[in-house]
């Protein structure tokens, strides 16, 4: 299959190109496109063969959910049987955005865009491209990330066509995200409701405007032999090729742990990467250091995660190691990604 890449300015993009798209994804075909969060990979969230190319395009386990993208509050009304009041809250303050509810699903909704689940997970994203592909490929697209899975998240199109070029059919450049991470997901099947992936809207944001919200206990344990509710849950993702190892503790500490550890790999011989901040890379003499971001603007931090796990893949690195990044708003989200890059591996200072 030959891949075409459609190139636009952020903001100015090609209505022909996305009319184009469109009529890609209402035939059954895959078109990656972005979003404010990682670019998605979109196929028609209705068609059962549509959302099994999609798990053959990315190799990605067929029980792993995807999450459905609509473009007004009426397409959310054909999919679901039920809207809680407090989903039409959080909807009012945060649709279009980085956020994905879970409803029970009606039974238009195919169960291979589910992952043979009940429910269905849904969001409105925050970025007029996305929205205009999806109105023009039908009003619903299903759309895990745009990449192998398993692999860091794309959040440019070059990460998209290092990944699936000659799997899909087309994509659509439309410039770098703004997030970099993936949209927080909201579970309104339980009693209570219960984040399932956090994300840039955290749980003060969420309890802001609809009072308690639990926290699922996947996001703390291991993985399990449990059918995930959500993207992410199951799965090892966002994986570099290297060894990747998070230190967490005193500053000071840490900086001196990652010390240690890349003078004894590189005196075996080994190529060491260390993720570090503006505010810390000076205190890393050996390795291949590379800065994600200053901890002053924490979203520079997650927008940069998933490009510098990419980077060190094109350096050849064997190991890599990371400072943690609890960060007052955006640390839950951005730990839960870099542990699961790191396959849960901490070291405590």
């Amino acid at each position: 299959m030959k891949t075409k890449v459609i190139r636009m300015k952020p903001g100015d993009f090609d209505r022909e190109a996305v009319q184009e798209a469109g009529r890609i994804i209402r035939e059954g075909g895959l078109v990656a496109f972005p979003t404010e969060t990682v670019y998605g990979l979109g196929g028609n969230a209705l068609d059962e063969l549509a959302a099994q190319k999609i798990y053959h395009a990315k190799g990605r386990p067929s029980d792993n959910p995807l999450i459905i993208h609509i473009a007004d509050m009426d397409s959310l009304e054909k999919i679901v049987t039920e809207i809680p009041e407090k989903a039409r809250l959080l909807a009012d303050a945060y649709w279009p955005g980085p956020l994905t509810m879970i409803f029970p699903k009606s039974d238009i909704v195919p169960c291979g865009t589910t992952g043979g689940m009940d429910t269905v997970a849904v969001r409105m994203p925050d970025h007029p491209l996305a929205l205009a592909l999806i109105r023009a490929g039908g009003g619903y697209i299903a759309a895990p990330s745009a990449n192998t899975s398993g692999r860091p998240s794309p959040t440019r199109s070059e990460h998209v066509e290092e990944d699936l070029t000659g799997k899909i059919d087309m994509i659509l450049d439309g410039g770098p995200v703004g997030i970099g991470l993936e949209s927080t997901i909201i579970d309104f099947a339980e009693d209570i409701p219960t984040i399932l992936r956090p994300g840039y809207i955290n749980r003060q944001m969420l309890e802001d405007i609809i009072g308690p919200v639990e926290i699922d206990r996947g996001l703390i344990a291991a993985d399990s032999g449990i059918r995930p509710k959500a993207p992410g849950m199951k799965y090892r993702h966002y994986a570099p090729n290297a060894e990747l190892v998070v230190v967490e503790g005193a500053q000071e500490n840490v900086q001196e742990k990652i010390r240690e550890l890349a003078e004894e790999k590189i005196r075996q011989g080994y190529q060491v990467g260390i993720i570090a901040t503006d505010e810390s890379s000076d205190a890393y003499p050996l390795g291949l250091v590379k800065k994600i971001g200053t901890r002053k603007n924490e979203e520079s931090i997650a927008l940069h995660l998933f490009g510098i796990l990419r980077e060190f893949d094109d350096c050849e690195v064997s190991f890599i190691y990371s400072e943690a990044f609890n960060t007052p708003r955006m640390g839950q989200a951005i730990m839960n990604r870099l542990l699961k890059a790191a396959g849960q591996q901490k070291i405590q200072v």
